[in-house]
């Protein structure tokens, strides 16, 4: 498995964590870097189910308004 493959599956386990308790009323917090990057990916997927997210960096909240996600 490569490091990205590595990290996209520690993402994924991430949202299998968290979306049972996603509803109109939750915000997620969300890090910087290369994994919280594949949890975006995965995250944005789901952008109906919560209400957005608090970004830990402007790099976070880019990536995050890119795929339509509030800030």
């Amino acid at each position: 498995m490569t490091q990205d493959q590595l990290k996209q599956a520690v993402a994924q386990a991430a949202m299998d964590l968290i979306r049972p308790q996603l509803d109109q009323k939750s915000v997620i917090g969300v890090g910087t870097g290369s994994t919280a990057n594949f949890f975006i990916d995965a995250l944005a997927q789901h952008k109906m189910d919560f209400d957005g997210a608090v970004a830990s960096s402007d790099a976070t909240a880019a990536r995050l308004k890119a795929h339509g996600i509030p800030v």
